[in-house]
């Protein structure tokens, strides 16, 4: 009997405040896929470092003829200087967090570079002699970079060292902020919606402020009385969620596996999985920001 009566009365305050009710959806439809996007960003973020920083390599670029940086001062890199170098990342300081170690001959390095910059006009005048030998080190941890940094730098014989996650860093920076700016707007929307279920709430428990008199004169509790009000709430804000996960889905699907993932194969893009796996704490933002929004509203409109 209780059951049926605080589901009547839901249905009634959800009625009497149908543009309200349909308004909570929305803004909190917008502001969970604002949220869900972040997420979802996060997650692409985190699977590109995954698969792209297990790919980059440090480049420790050796002296060429006529460089001016000083641990080139002998000229070119000697046969001792490079097999005194080669033989460090053998040393048990290196050796740990180096995977592989590939050598890059001017002849390798010169036709790497015809395949890349071959046509262009100012290139058909370099030759092999123009080319610098190198290393190119895969590490089991890329984070390990400064280590190898810290031990070849300055070298006899070693002109330079590149961490090629520079190279990526800039992306990641762009993400970042393309999800703090997600997170910021969703901030902001779900204040909407947590001042739209205010006054949606405000507006229900007004115009049945005589049944909850009558409610307070046969002796019902306070929770009795405000549970309608806050499942309404709720019920609204748990609409606007399911909303946004199914936009998210839809996202997912056109933009990137139909579209995104054909035009650019390289990225190991999120998916629907990963969107159901964000669902249940959507969910849980919304049916939380109903509550907490519900009940500072009804302790002032429903107080016994």
């Amino acid at each position: 009997m209780r059951l049926q009566f605080i589901l009547s009365e839901i249905g009634l305050g959800l009625r009497r405040n149908l543009s309200m009710t349909i308004s909570v959806i929305l803004v909190t439809f917008v502001s969970l896929t604002f949220v869900g996007s972040a997420a979802l960003l996060q997650m692409q973020i985190g699977k590109m470092k995954d698969d792209w920083y297990d790919k980059v390599e440090v480049s420790v670029f050796l002296c060429p003829r006529n460089s001016p940086v000083p641990s080139c001062a002998g000229g070119e890199v000697s046969a001792d200087q490079l097999a005194s170098i080669k033989a460090l990342f053998s040393s048990p300081e290196l050796k740990p967090v180096v995977q592989s170690v590939y050598f890059e001959t001017k002849d390798e390095a010169f036709a790497a570079f015809q395949k890349r910059l071959g046509d262009q006009w100012w290139a058909k005048s370099t030759t092999v002699d123009d080319m610098q030998t190198s290393f190119r080190v895969k590490l089991s941890n890329p984070a390990e970079y400064q280590l190898v940094s810290d031990v070849l730098n300055n070298r006899p014989g070693v002109e330079s060292i590149e961490d090629q996650r520079k190279i990526l860093d800039p992306l990641f920076r762009v993400l970042n902020q393309a999800t703090i700016l997600s997170v910021g707007l969703a901030a902001i929307m779900l204040l909407a919606a947590a001042l739209l279920i205010t006054t949606t709430i405000r507006l229900s428990a007004l115009s049945r402020k005589r049944e909850t008199g009558i409610m307070r004169l046969v002796g019902a509790s306070n929770v009795f009385i405000q549970l309608p009000f806050m499942l309404e709430g709720a019920i609204a804000a748990t609409i606007g969620a399911a909303l946004a996960v199914g936009g998210l889905l839809a996202g997912v699907k056109y933009l990137i596996a139909d579209r995104l993932a054909n035009q650019i194969q390289f990225i190991n893009y999120v998916g629907s999985a990963e969107v159901w796996m964000i669902a249940p704490f959507l969910v849980a933002i919304a049916i939380i920001v109903a509550t907490v929004a519900s009940l500072v509203t009804l302790s002032r409109y429903t107080r016994v």
